[in-house]
């Protein structure tokens, strides 16, 4: 079955992109970007800026993302994959980054959330003139599978600051 990504979650404001492969089962059924409760992404996105638990309210976690800099989108804009693991994504279809940093040229890094999203798009663009002077960050997933360097939620947190200097540029 193909599935296909979100559009992007991005205004004037953002300078920081943070880039996922693709929607698992959980935010397709949800229909937002990191609907499974137990992803880490919106309690790291939170935590970064000291805010608390995440809004309950998905439309208002856009508006809280707007509103510190950051945009979301997903490298994949299509592909088949059975379940939600990474591992079994197939014939994928890059989403059109070059024309979206055509639209925002602000944006100043992509911070990619995950290893897959980073080797993904360094397969489709890596060489794209368009990303020469944007910063590509490899960040740990948010994923709640403990690695032997990510093992909690600080530890993500912490990983993640990485892309605070660019929010403030």
């Amino acid at each position: 079955m193909r599935i296909h990504s979100f559009p992007p979650v991005i205004d004037g404001r953002a300078r920081v992109l943070i880039a996922g492969t693709a929607p698992s089962v959980k935010s397709l059924e949800h229909r937002q970007f990191y609907g499974h409760p137990q992803n880490f992404f919106w309690r790291v996105i939170y935590g970064l800026f000291d805010a608390g638990a995440p809004d309950p309210i998905y439309e208002n976690r856009l508006d809280f993302l707007r509103e510190h800099k950051l945009a979301v989108w997903d490298v994949i804009e299509s592909c088949v994959r059975e379940g939600s693991l990474d591992v079994n994504i197939k014939e994928e279809i890059p989403n059109r980054f070059p024309e979206l940093f055509a639209d925002y040229p602000q944006l100043r890094c992509i911070g990619f959330n995950g290893a897959k999203a980073y080797d993904t798009f360094r397969k489709y663009y890596g060489k794209h003139e368009r990303f020469r002077d944007v910063a590509l960050i490899k960040l740990p997933s948010t994923s709640p599978i403990p690695t032997k360097h990510m093992r909690n939620l600080e530890d993500r947190i912490e990983a993640w600051r990485v892309i605070m200097p660019f929010i403030s540029e």
